[in-house]
Protein backbone atom coordinates (compact mmCIF):
# COMPACT_ATOMS: atom_id res chain seq x y z
CA UNK A 1 0.00 0.00 0.00
CA UNK A 2 2.92 2.34 0.42
CA UNK A 3 2.94 3.27 -3.29
CA UNK A 4 -0.31 5.23 -3.07
CA UNK A 5 0.99 6.83 0.12
CA UNK A 6 3.89 8.31 -1.85
CA UNK A 7 1.44 9.94 -4.22
CA UNK A 8 -1.25 11.00 -1.75
CA UNK A 9 1.38 12.25 0.67
CA UNK A 10 2.53 14.84 -1.85
CA UNK A 11 -0.91 15.91 -3.11
CA UNK A 12 -3.26 18.14 -1.16
CA UNK A 13 -6.90 17.59 -0.19
CA UNK A 14 -8.20 19.52 -3.21
CA UNK A 15 -6.15 17.27 -5.52
CA UNK A 16 -7.65 14.15 -3.90
CA UNK A 17 -11.18 15.53 -4.24
CA UNK A 18 -10.50 16.27 -7.91
CA UNK A 19 -9.38 12.67 -8.50
CA UNK A 20 -12.45 11.34 -6.71
CA UNK A 21 -14.73 13.53 -8.87
CA UNK A 22 -12.99 12.89 -12.18
CA UNK A 23 -12.09 9.25 -11.69
CA UNK A 24 -14.41 6.36 -12.34
CA UNK A 25 -14.70 3.51 -9.92
CA UNK A 26 -15.35 0.00 -11.17
CA UNK A 27 -15.11 -3.63 -10.14
CA UNK A 28 -12.59 -5.47 -12.33
CA UNK A 29 -13.50 -9.15 -12.29
CA UNK A 30 -10.81 -11.82 -12.54
CA UNK A 31 -9.17 -11.66 -15.97
CA UNK A 32 -10.17 -8.04 -16.67
CA UNK A 33 -7.26 -6.42 -18.49
CA UNK A 34 -6.47 -2.89 -17.32
CA UNK A 35 -3.33 -2.45 -19.41
CA UNK A 36 -2.35 -4.50 -22.43
CA UNK A 37 1.31 -4.82 -23.33
CA UNK A 38 2.14 -2.77 -26.43
CA UNK A 39 -1.19 -0.87 -26.46
CA UNK A 40 -1.67 2.79 -25.46
CA UNK A 41 -2.96 3.40 -21.94
CA UNK A 42 -5.82 5.84 -21.47
CA UNK A 43 -5.98 5.86 -17.67
CA UNK A 44 -3.99 5.99 -14.47
CA UNK A 45 -5.26 3.19 -12.19
CA UNK A 46 -5.40 3.04 -8.40
CA UNK A 47 -6.06 -0.39 -6.89
CA UNK A 48 -8.52 0.33 -4.07
CA UNK A 49 -8.93 -3.31 -3.08
CA UNK A 50 -8.18 -6.74 -4.49
CA UNK A 51 -5.21 -7.65 -6.59
CA UNK A 52 -3.80 -7.29 -10.11
CA UNK A 53 -1.05 -9.27 -11.81
CA UNK A 54 1.68 -7.75 -13.97
CA UNK A 55 2.67 -10.11 -16.79
CA UNK A 56 5.46 -9.50 -19.33
CA UNK A 57 5.77 -11.46 -22.60
CA UNK A 58 8.51 -14.04 -22.50
CA UNK A 59 8.90 -13.67 -18.73
CA UNK A 60 5.52 -14.38 -17.21
CA UNK A 61 4.15 -12.86 -14.04
CA UNK A 62 6.58 -10.32 -12.64
CA UNK A 63 4.48 -8.87 -9.82
CA UNK A 64 1.20 -8.97 -7.94
CA UNK A 65 -0.05 -5.61 -6.79
CA UNK A 66 -2.73 -5.03 -4.18
CA UNK A 67 -4.55 -2.33 -2.26
CA UNK A 68 -2.98 1.08 -2.68
CA UNK A 69 -0.88 0.27 -5.73
CA UNK A 70 -0.82 2.46 -8.82
CA UNK A 71 -0.47 1.28 -12.43
CA UNK A 72 -0.31 3.12 -15.73
CA UNK A 73 1.97 5.84 -14.40
CA UNK A 74 4.75 5.15 -16.91
CA UNK A 75 2.44 6.24 -19.73
CA UNK A 76 2.24 9.68 -18.16
CA UNK A 77 6.01 10.04 -18.27
CA UNK A 78 6.66 8.97 -21.85
CA UNK A 79 4.78 7.83 -24.93
CA UNK A 80 6.32 4.36 -25.14
CA UNK A 81 3.76 1.56 -25.10
CA UNK A 82 3.45 -0.51 -21.91
CA UNK A 83 6.01 -3.29 -21.49
CA UNK A 84 3.61 -5.52 -19.55
CA UNK A 85 -0.03 -6.50 -19.26
CA UNK A 86 -1.90 -5.76 -16.03
CA UNK A 87 -5.02 -7.75 -15.22
CA UNK A 88 -7.24 -8.37 -12.22
CA UNK A 89 -6.61 -11.70 -10.53
CA UNK A 90 -9.60 -12.49 -8.31
CA UNK A 91 -11.37 -9.19 -8.73
CA UNK A 92 -10.26 -5.72 -7.78
CA UNK A 93 -11.93 -2.41 -7.05
CA UNK A 94 -10.25 0.16 -9.28
CA UNK A 95 -10.24 3.95 -9.57
CA UNK A 96 -9.38 4.97 -13.13
CA UNK A 97 -8.40 8.59 -13.83
CA UNK A 98 -8.52 9.46 -17.52
CA UNK A 99 -5.08 10.42 -18.80
CA UNK A 100 -6.51 13.34 -20.83
CA UNK A 101 -8.24 14.79 -17.76
CA UNK A 102 -5.06 14.37 -15.76
CA UNK A 103 -2.93 16.03 -18.45
CA UNK A 104 -5.39 18.95 -18.67
CA UNK A 105 -5.25 19.41 -14.88
CA UNK A 106 -1.44 19.26 -14.96
CA UNK A 107 -1.36 21.94 -17.67
CA UNK A 108 -3.84 24.28 -15.98
CA UNK A 109 -2.72 23.95 -12.37
CA UNK A 110 1.05 24.47 -11.77
CA UNK A 111 0.76 23.61 -8.07
CA UNK A 112 -0.89 20.28 -8.82
CA UNK A 113 1.66 19.66 -11.57
CA UNK A 114 4.61 20.16 -9.21
CA UNK A 115 3.08 18.02 -6.45
CA UNK A 116 2.03 15.27 -8.84
CA UNK A 117 5.37 14.95 -10.63
CA UNK A 118 7.29 15.03 -7.33
CA UNK A 119 5.05 12.20 -6.09
CA UNK A 120 5.58 10.29 -9.33
CA UNK A 121 9.36 10.71 -9.06
CA UNK A 122 9.35 9.35 -5.48
CA UNK A 123 7.10 6.48 -6.56
CA UNK A 124 9.26 5.52 -9.54
CA UNK A 125 12.49 5.82 -7.54
CA UNK A 126 11.07 3.40 -4.98
CA UNK A 127 10.00 0.98 -7.70
CA UNK A 128 13.50 1.09 -9.23
CA UNK A 129 15.10 0.46 -5.82
CA UNK A 130 12.78 -2.50 -5.20
CA UNK A 131 13.54 -3.96 -8.62
CA UNK A 132 17.28 -3.51 -8.14
CA UNK A 133 17.05 -5.08 -4.69
CA UNK A 134 15.26 -8.14 -6.08
CA UNK A 135 17.89 -8.48 -8.80
CA UNK A 136 20.75 -8.11 -6.29
CA UNK A 137 19.19 -10.62 -3.91
CA UNK A 138 20.62 -13.42 -6.02
CA UNK A 139 24.12 -12.25 -5.10
CA UNK A 140 23.28 -11.12 -1.57
CA UNK A 141 21.89 -7.86 -0.26
CA UNK A 142 24.13 -4.89 0.24
CA UNK A 143 24.00 -3.23 3.66
CA UNK A 144 22.80 0.08 2.26
CA UNK A 145 19.86 -1.42 0.34
CA UNK A 146 16.40 -0.17 1.25
CA UNK A 147 14.44 -3.17 2.52
CA UNK A 148 10.98 -3.90 1.11
CA UNK A 149 9.12 -2.63 4.18
CA UNK A 150 11.35 0.37 4.93
CA UNK A 151 10.21 3.89 4.17
CA UNK A 152 12.47 6.72 3.16
CA UNK A 153 12.96 9.11 6.10
CA UNK A 154 12.32 12.08 3.83
CA UNK A 155 8.67 11.14 3.36
CA UNK A 156 7.80 9.71 6.78
CA UNK A 157 6.07 12.94 7.85
CA UNK A 158 3.63 12.65 4.94
CA UNK A 159 2.69 8.99 5.50
CA UNK A 160 0.06 9.50 8.20
CA UNK A 161 -1.63 12.24 6.20
CA UNK A 162 -1.43 10.13 3.05
CA UNK A 163 -3.05 7.19 4.82
CA UNK A 164 -5.90 9.43 5.96
CA UNK A 165 -6.28 10.74 2.41
CA UNK A 166 -6.44 7.19 1.01
CA UNK A 167 -9.16 6.28 3.53
CA UNK A 168 -11.03 9.49 2.63
CA UNK A 169 -10.75 8.61 -1.05
CA UNK A 170 -12.14 5.12 -0.37
CA UNK A 171 -15.01 6.59 1.67
CA UNK A 172 -15.69 9.24 -0.96
CA UNK A 173 -15.80 6.64 -3.73
CA UNK A 174 -18.09 4.30 -1.83
CA UNK A 175 -20.94 6.79 -1.86
CA UNK A 176 -19.44 9.91 -0.38
CA UNK A 177 -20.95 13.37 -0.37
CA UNK A 178 -22.58 13.47 -3.77
CA UNK A 179 -23.20 9.71 -4.00
CA UNK A 180 -22.15 9.70 -7.67
CA UNK A 181 -19.16 7.42 -7.32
Amino acid sequence: MRKVLYILGQLDDEDIEWMARKGRRFQAEAGTVLIREGMPVGDLFFVLSGEVAVVASGIGEVARLGRGEVVGEMSLVDSAPPSATVEATEGALILAVDKRDLQARLAENPGFCGRFYKALAIFLADRLRSTTQRMNARGGLKAEAVMEDELDEGILDTISLAGARFEHLLTRLSGGRDGSA
